[in-house]
């Protein structure tokens, strides 16, 4: 088989050889000269080049090989012309790409004259009839067409160079049948295009971003618009197009009106019994001798009444001659006609003064003898106007649109929104709630004899007059358009397409009594939505997530015996079947189709499978030698196997233009300026670095507050470069560490100074403290030895602690004494005394003692007492002065500051408060009298 089919590719290109003249054909990188009927792509020529090119579909730049195609399309005279369903330009980068759509092409290897299919901007109604030998598609664009006498659709996704070497179930194709762009996410509904750019375009009356439903107005599968004069009709994707609401002519609003017409001028003509209200509204209130009654209606006034209230209609005034019923306050009454002799006047009659005379026939009572004089009319007349007019048969005064009242014996009004009214039957008996409404104002409709703003349940709009509410067919719930196209059905039927049935036909699904039409895209379905199919078409066979697609993905087919999508195989680009046999395009570049396989491509003259044609370069062009005679040799043309980069060319340095010369000039100041600049900022920062260091030798790196305060106000206000307000300079800077290191040494001068005449008076204290030890210890043992034991005839040993009955009568005594002058003590000198703890242990409180209440102070400044200043006893030489009169220490409290003071005296410096702890020493014994 191989082989036939080389010997048929080698006749095929002895006959391009005999029939055509040297064609040099390239791909980006490569060209090759020779004889092809291949016209995909296009031609580049150009002025004084050896020949022209013939580009197959790629991408061309100015460094495109081999230097042939290089020098043409860097030409200054390049043109491109492009073939069917291209569109390119000499300018570069060029990329040459077919349009979004399919070329068809006669022959095989894509020969002929092509025909190109473009994207639709709607459906594909009809099929197109098809015949190639080759199809080339688009890139993103997929193409459904027929094939075979079974009419199998077949999607092709990428182009096929020779028809013949399809599956054979795909090889006859005849017919086109959809094209679409695969760019849309979500998949457009059946109604819609998908667009080279990824959106859905819809067709008039479709809407929804993938065209899924029908726009308002519009109704039925294919969104058809609803009847001319129809203001709503049963839209929508469902909907059967019956209108519901016409559309109205001269509404009153239209003029400004309420209960009237509005005419061909403009104007507004009111109903009998309305007019212009005050806000100019027109036919807005009552008239005068009319009230508005509870049903809207302006009601004709009693006899006698030239105005009443509304609602009620009571009398507000009564003609002359008559007085208001006291009785019936919406009547009034005539006065009797009496002559000068005082006789009444019967019924029929009037009093002309002296007589009573007869009134006119037309009259049952009257004022006088004219038929205009007369208050009832008689038998078979109404008063309308002051005057008694008849009636016609149903019952309108003759003359106008009123209606006769037997009750008030004048001419009423209609009901309300009612331009027309008569009685069904009218006689001396008739009442005025038996009138029958005729027509009504523009936006109402009649029903029952009345004026409502929509007809009832049950009821359609007649269309002959689109004014009369027509009952529907006893068989129908509800109906439009006529009595026996029903919308819902009664005895639990369901209405569908206006007929009512037991069960819904197939393609409709049950939904509040009616059999609802499904989505065009689904076969059956659960409900009207586009993702709500249960069964899918043959021309959308793909069920997934509740759609109906029209085509699987490029990498699979659809199963019929399955009903779902499978996978091609693995060597299949895409496929219209299961197995390696079955291959449309393939995924391999170097791979080929032939007879639905793919096999490996054996292209000749080292050229390649161009990408996107599924052919070997070779395969396009033939190429004779000398040695099979089939051809004379072709012509030598330079650069067609010479890379782009061997080529020398000479080229000519233009001189720089001025705007070029100023931004070099610019771009080389603004270097130079960031050079300085980052030069200043190092040389500033060493000199910062050199001034701290400095600073920090001198101890000038503390600044004073008032310094710091000098910085802020430097940070807060600004100051000029140079210049330190309220600061000295940095001379002044170093007289003042001069300053500062000159008073340092004089210190220390003094201080030694000072210490050698400390040491000295430390010795004279020594010797004073010495003196006093001695007299101290004499005044002891004196104290001592005069101490008795009031205990007699005791156990115990004698107490080492002194007695205090003498010291506490001193004390006793000393108050005493100077209890006269304790008035004038204030109140701290009162509590100024020490504790009890203090005056037997010679020690102080570790805590403040609590002042104790005093009543007659009112104002104590601390709530601790005076003698709770930390051992203020101890050292009474620095205490505060004394108050006036002093207590006595105690034995105890006199030892613990002697030793206190001798502790400070040895230390040779001062002693805090409160450290009263000695080491112990040996002193030759302890003078202590707790502890002999």
């Amino acid at each position: 088989m191989l082989s036939s089919i080389f010997m048929t590719s080698f006749l095929f290109g002895a006959s391009f050889a005999a029939q055509s003249s040297p064609t040099v054909v390239c791909v980006a990188g490569q060209c090759l000269e020779g004889y092809t009927n291949t016209t995909i792509g296009a031609t580049l020529s150009a002025s004084g080049a050896a020949t022209s090119l013939l580009l197959l579909p790629g991408q061309y730049s100015s460094t495109t090989d081999p230097a042939l195609l290089h020098d043409l399309l860097t030409s200054s005279s390049a043109s491109v012309s492009s073939s069917p369903g291209f569109d390119a330009n000499a300018t570069l980068p060029l990329n040459l790409a077919l349009q979004p759509g399919v070329a068809f092409y006669p022959q095989s290897k894509y020969s002929g004259q092509a025909s190109f299919s473009q994207l639709p901007s709607s459906p594909l109604n009809t099929s197109t009839q098809v015949s190639p030998g080759s199809l080339a598609v688009s890139s993103s664009v997929w193409a459904a067409i027929s094939s075979g006498s079974s009419g199998d659709r077949v999607i092709f996704w990428d182009s096929v160079p020779d028809v013949s070497q399809l599956p054979s179930g795909a090889s006859a194709l005849s017919q086109l049948l959809d094209i679409q762009s695969s760019t849309c996410s979500p998949p457009c509904a059946g109604a819609g295009v998908c667009s080279a750019s990824g959106t859905c375009v819809c067709p008039t009356g479709f809407n929804g971003t993938s065209c899924e439903t029908c726009s308002p107005g519009f109704f039925g599968p294919t969104c058809q618009a609803c009847p001319a004069g129809c203001g709503s009709c049963d839209d929508g994707m469902t909907g059967t197009g019956r209108c519901l609401e016409p559309v109205i002519q001269n509404l009153p609003s239209t003029c400004n009106c309420l209960n009237g017409a509005c005419g061909s001028s403009g104007q507004c003509t009111c109903i009998p019994g309305w007019t212009t209200a005050d806000n100019g509204t027109a036919c807005a209130k009552c008239a005068d001798g009319f009230f508005l009654n509870s049903d809207g209606s302006c009601e004709v006034c009693s006899l006698g009444c030239t105005q009443c209230a509304d609602g009620s209609g009571d009398c507000i005034s009564c003609k002359s001659g008559f007085t208001q019923n006291a009785n019936d306050r919406t009547q009034c009454i005539a006065q009797q006609a009496t002559t000068s002799t005082g006789t009444v006047c019967p019924d029929g009659s009037f009093s002309d003064g002296t007589s009573c005379q007869p009134c006119s026939p037309l009259c049952q009572t009257c004022t006088g003898s004219s038929s205009s004089d007369c208050i009832i009319c008689g038998s078979g007349k109404y008063s309308l106007n002051g005057t008694c007019v008849g009636t016609d048969d149903n019952g309108v005064c003759d003359g106008s649109s009123l209606v006769a009242d037997n009750n008030k014996h004048e001419c009423n009004s209609c009901p309300s929104k009612c331009t027309k009214c008569q009685f069904t039957t009218f006689n001396v008996a008739s009442t005025i709630d038996q009138v029958q409404c005729t027509d009504c104002v523009a936006g109402f409709f009649l029903s029952g004899g009345k004026c409502i703003d929509s007809c009832p349940k049950g009821t359609f709009l007649d269309p002959k007059d689109n004014v009369t509410c027509s009952a529907c067919d006893s068989s129908c719930g509800t109906c439009a358009g006529s009595s026996t196209f029903c919308l819902t059905c009664a005895n639990n039927q369901l209405a569908s397409s206006g007929k009512c049935v037991a069960s819904c036909p197939s393609g409709t699904f049950s939904s509040s009594g009616q059999c609802i039409t499904c989505h065009p895209d689904c076969e059956t379905c659960s409900g009207s939505s586009f993702n709500q199919c249960s069964s899918c078409s043959s021309d959308r066979p793909v069920l997934t997530n509740g759609r109906c697609l029209p085509t699987c993905s490029k990498t699979q087919f659809f199963d019929k015996t399955s009903s779902t999508c499978q996978s091609c195989d693995s060597s299949c680009s895409s496929c219209s079947g299961s197995g390696p046999s079955n291959c449309l395009a393939c995924s391999s570049s170097s791979q080929v189709l032939k007879g639905g396989t793919c096999v490996s491509a054996s292209c000749n003259d080292s050229s390649a499978v161009v990408p996107g044609l599924g052919i070997c370069l070779s395969d396009l062009v033939v190429v004779p030698t000398v040695a099979s005679g089939t051809a004379a040799p072709l012509p030598t043309i330079t650069g067609i196997d010479t890379p782009t980069s061997s080529t020398t060319t000479t080229t000519t340095r233009r001189p720089l233009e001025w705007w070029e010369i100023l931004l070099m000039a610019l771009g080389c100041a603004f270097i130079f300026v960031v050079i300085l600049v980052c030069w200043r900022r190092r040389a500033r920062k060493r000199r910062a670095a050199a001034t701290a260091n400095f600073a920090a030798a001198k101890r000038l790196n503390h600044p004073g507050w008032r310094l710091r305060l000098a910085r802020f106000g430097e940070r807060l206000f600004g100051h000029k470069k140079g210049q330190r307000w309220m600061l000295p300079d940095d001379h002044g800077d170093i007289r003042l560490g001069k300053l500062r290191a000159a008073e340092e040494a004089r210190f220390d001068r003094g201080t030694e100074k000072m210490r050698v005449a400390e040491d000295e008076r430390h010795e004279r204290d020594m010797a004073k403290l010495r003196a006093s030890e001695l007299r101290h210890d004499r005044e002891m043992d004196k104290l001592l030895g005069a101490y008795e034991y009031p205990r007699a005839g005791s156990s115990r040993a004698p107490s080492p602690l002194p007695s205090l009955h003498s010291y506490d009568g001193d004390r006793h005594s000393h108050k005493a004494s100077s209890r006269g002058s304790d008035r004038g003590r204030t109140t701290n000198d009162k509590l100024a005394e020490e504790s009890l703890y203090s005056q037997v242990t010679g020690q102080p409180r570790r805590a403040p003692e609590p002042r104790q209440p005093v009543h007659d102070v009112p104002e104590m400044p601390s709530r601790f007492s005076g003698s709770t200043t930390y051992s203020s006893w101890l050292r009474p030489e620095q205490s505060a002065p004394s108050p006036p009169t002093h207590l006595a220490p105690t034995p105890a409290q006199e030892y613990a500051r002697s030793v206190s003071r001798l502790a400070d005296l040895a230390q040779d410096q001062p002693q805090q408060r409160g450290a009263y702890w000695l080491q112990p020493t040996n002193t030759g014994g302890s003078r202590n009298p707790f502890l002999r």
